[in-house]
């Protein structure tokens, strides 16, 4: 009996067969079926083993390497499947909320500013900014090694005056040869080496583009004299009579520098016209070949690596054809005494009709290099029209037509007589003209203009840097103005003034800039420089008022870097608080933004002002965030009895639940150019406010 049961054992385990794993062999069954039934013969003899028929066979489960008809046999079970199915649908539903929030972001996030709206603009004339080889005259390699000045001043955009080959007329405004580098200044390498540097510190540059005139000894001036091919008609010829000596010019036009607008030629045997130096021989715009050699010249310089250009004198550059005599201011004076510019209405040869036409198309040009990103091509001009604000506007363009980014704009240099009423009033005058959209800027110094302490007297100097530096818009500060130089008188000849000769004028010069104590400034290491340097060199220098506690310099850029790190004043609104003969009120506001920034700016003599009374809702409190006189910065002021001295500004910082610019009261007294409101949930800005 027993060995009945163990006979039946062997084949009760093989009926019985338990699963195997058996890695990847897959067809073992198969293999065991076909096996030869005389191998079975030789195979060993089958030990019996008790085993117990109840046991329970141990499920499979999941292993690293198991083939894919198992892994299948598993994917298929509900508690896989679901979960697969779960995060599925949670990745698809992310995914679909993430693209929803961007586009929801970018939909509401307001207009970027761009490199020209974001910085101030710094200009240098070249001639006076830094002299690297020894001769007295800045250059451009001179700029290059003072670039970390630009940067000490948290400015991001440089502006070079003109610096094409020119006999240096007019500050070098008529171009020799408008595709090359004038001698004095460099080479294209230097010029090259330069805008690689500034564009490795990631600052922007641009350059002056007088397009009216060329020098008398530009090539094609020369051509055209000669009557040689399509030259003859680049510039404005016409026939004039000569009899003993003396020219009969075809109008009464006069020059900006005086005397008749037209110079008789001995090779032509014509008159020509120049609306500047009798060496400024202007372009005839009204040919389309002049207008091509203008947009070649726009290639050539951006495709140099030029950010932008500010294009000069544009105003001029058409003239009426039917060449009236314009009107007299005075019509009893008698034609013969006709010799100034400003004894005349200029109506038929300023602005005339096609000439935003002609600048419109430079716009096009350059913005066939803005594609890009972050290469945008700023347009500036830089036409005065003074009295004449609708004009200065229309530079902006239209609603649909893109002109110049924008004009700039002289009104703080215009200024008759200095006081918070004016000062307002050349704010004002720009704020309320300017199209609905556009971007103001302010100018302070030029090339042809006094120096701020010069013009306005030294005591107001910090407090115009600081109206400059936290006005609405972009900002433009002339080299010099930083560390608050001042004028050197030099007698020079003016040509041709009066008709009897030349005379002696005394005017204001730019000397160079004074970098240090030590002998010419610090701006040549020559002998001489070909303007001499401003005797207070010693007090009046960047590297003394690096270290100056309280200089001038270092409030620059103080204010440089508040305007670079808070919104409202980068970015929002302005309203007019007060202004008298002493003071200029106005806060800086942003939507969403708890907080604001008031100026109080002195332009005239001692006051005390009640902002409390003007503006009910305002803090008993406020701190000053940044003062003219650095030792009052942080101190707390009270509201109802704020004090200024000649001279004196101050930023101060308050906690607003209700901005100015929401009250009824000051409705007319606000402006935003880019709109933007500020959430403190998200830390982000968006504009439907």
């Amino acid at each position: 009996m027993v060995e009945e049961k163990a006979k039946s054992l062997p084949m009760e385990l093989g009926e019985k067969r338990g699963v195997e794993n058996n890695g990847f062999v897959q067809n073992e069954a198969l293999d065991d079926e076909e096996t030869d039934t005389s191998s079975q013969e030789e195979m060993p003899k089958t030990c019996n083993v008790d085993v117990d028929p109840t046991a329970v066979e141990e499920p499979l489960k999941p292993y690293a390497g198991m083939p894919k008809e198992v892994l299948l046999k598993f994917s298929s079970q509900a508690r896989y499947r679901v979960t697969r199915e779960i995060l599925f649908w949670l990745i698809i539903t992310a995914a679909v909320l993430l693209v929803c929030a961007t586009i929801t972001i970018i939909a509401l996030s307001p207009k970027c500013l761009d490199w020209w709206q974001a910085s101030p603009i710094y200009r240098i004339y070249p001639r006076s900014f830094k002299d690297s080889n020894m001769d007295g005259n800045g250059d451009l390699k001179g700029i290059q090694e003072k670039l970390d000045h630009i940067t000490y001043l948290n400015i991001k955009t440089i502006w070079i005056t003109s610096f094409y080959k020119s006999p240096l007329k007019d500050l070098g405004y008529g171009a020799e040869d408008f595709y090359d580098i004038d001698p004095m200044f460099g080479s294209m390498s230097d010029f090259e080496n330069l805008v690689a540097a500034i564009h490795d510190r990631g600052l922007k540059v641009i350059m002056d583009l007088i397009p009216n005139h060329t020098s008398d000894k530009h090539q094609w001036f020369q051509l055209s004299r000669n009557q040689t091919g399509k030259y003859t008609d680049y510039y404005i010829w016409q026939d004039c009579t000569q009899a003993a000596g003396s020219i009969t010019p075809p109008n009464n036009w006069v020059s900006i520098f005086g005397n008749s607008s037209w110079q008789f030629d001995d090779v032509r045997k014509q008159c020509y016209f120049h609306q500047f130096g009798k060496e400024q021989p202007d372009l005839n715009f009204r040919s389309l070949a002049v207008q091509q050699e203008i947009h070649d010249i726009i290639k050539f310089w951006l495709g140099k690596g030029i950010d932008g250009f500010s294009f000069s004198a544009v105003k001029y550059l058409l003239e009426a054809t039917h060449l009236r005599d314009e009107p007299q201011v005075n019509k009893s004076q008698s034609q013969e005494s006709i010799t100034a510019y400003s004894q005349l209405y200029h109506d038929y040869t300023t602005t005339q009709v096609g000439m935003h036409d002609i600048i419109r198309s430079f716009r096009q040009t350059m913005n066939q290099f803005s594609n890009e990103p972050g290469r945008y091509r700023f347009m500036g001009s830089g036409d005065d029209e003074k009295e004449d604000i609708e004009a200065t506007m229309m530079y902006y363009g239209t609603t649909f037509i893109q002109e110049a980014d924008f004009p700039f704009n002289f009104n703080l240099i215009n200024m008759q007589n200095l006081s918070g009423n004016s000062i307002f009033e050349a704010v004002n005058l720009w704020m309320k003209n300017m199209p609905a959209g556009k971007w103001p800027n302010w100018v302070v110094g030029s090339p042809n203009a006094a120096r701020i302490s010069s013009r306005i007297g030294k005591e107001y100097v910090n407090v115009i840097n600081m109206l400059l530096l936290t006005l609405p818009g972009t900002p433009v500060t002339y080299y010099g103005e930083e560390i608050g130089m001042e004028n050197i008188a030099s007698e020079n000849v003016s040509e041709g003034c009066i008709n009897s000769g030349p005379v002696v004028v005394t005017f204001p010069e730019k000397s160079p800039m004074q970098w240090d104590g030590k002998v010419n400034a610090g701006f040549t290491e020559g002998n001489s420089s070909w303007l001499p340097v401003n005797s207070d060199y010693q007090s009046v220098n960047v590297e003394i008022q690096m270290t100056g506690s309280n200089s001038t310099l270092n409030l620059y850029r103080e204010l440089t870097l508040l305007r670079n790190n808070e919104l409202p004043i980068h970015r929002g609104w302005m309203c007019y608080i007060w202004n008298d003969s002493n003071v200029f009120v106005y806060v800086r506001e942003l939507d969403g933004l708890d907080r604001g920034f008031m100026m109080v700016l002195n332009f005239g003599q001692e006051s005390t002002i009640d902002l409390k009374a003007i503006i009910p809702n305002l803090p008993s409190e406020a701190i000053i965030r940044l003062s003219t006189n650095f030792s009052n910065a942080g101190k707390a002021v009270n509201t109802k009895l704020i004090k200024t001295e000649v001279g004196e500004g101050l930023v101060l910082e308050y906690k607003t639940a209700k901005p100015v610019h929401t009250m009824e009261a000051f409705q007319g007294n606000c402006f935003v150019a880019e709109k933007a409101c500020y959430s403190s949930a998200f830390n982000l800005l968006y504009v439907n406010c």
